[in-house]
């Protein structure tokens, strides 16, 4: 089997630095803040110096993670226009969607927080389908050949850990900060290993 690299960006800032931040999933598309575009545009050409050639870009169809997509790809001519991925959209937070993360705490509890950042256990009421997506994750990493840009969102992109069976990733735990990156490596004998994780340039 080929190597290939999975590059995985989390999206740019939604928020304001003196906004409060709140509990952000598929059903609120923010669009990027100009701190955002600016974290974009850093991935952009920090992946274009470090000669990054993605065969393949797959992305989010919300507008913080198409915004992103976009500022990264105005560094590497050469790269194809990024596919819309359903699979690869944020979860739903149901009755926690666009709420403070207070009230997020207050409704939940702190075990059901750490277990969702540590462990991708969902709360009760989030919307999620896990199964869905590590089915697509693994779809992805049996098929896909040469180096991969996979722009998305920090619930979505969890499940790219949980489908490798690489949830070790250190204090962190499974989550990305904005416009930072990952990356998965898929070796010749086809075994996943997790090359960097919350990497920001």
């Amino acid at each position: 089997m080929p190597e290939s690299a999975f590059v995985i960006v989390r999206h740019g800032n939604t928020f304001e630095a003196a906004e409060a931040p709140r509990r952000i999933g598929a059903a609120t598309d923010l669009p990027l803040t100009a701190a955002g575009h600016e974290q974009g545009e850093a991935l952009g050409r920090h992946f274009a110096a470090l000669d990054w050639n993605f065969a393949q870009v797959l992305v989010s169809p919300l507008a913080r993670t198409r915004q992103t997509a976009q500022a990264i790809l105005r560094h590497l001519p050469e790269v194809s226009q990024p596919q819309p991925c359903e699979w690869l959209r944020e979860i739903d937070h149901g009755p926690d969607e666009n709420r403070p993360e207070a009230d997020v705490l207050a409704r939940i509890g702190y075990d059901a927080l750490a277990a969702w950042d540590e462990h991708a256990v969902p709360p009760p009421d989030w919307h999620v389908d896990a199964p869905a997506r590590i089915a697509a994750w693994r779809d992805l990493f049996s098929t896909a050949l040469g180096e991969v840009l996979i722009v998305t969102s920090n619930g979505a992109a969890r499940f790219g850990l949980v489908a490798a069976g690489l949830t070790e990733t250190g204090p962190a735990g499974l989550k990305l900060r904005t416009g930072s990156y990952g990356i998965i490596r898929r070796e010749r004998d086809g075994v996943l290993r997790l090359a960097d994780w919350g990497r920001r340039p």
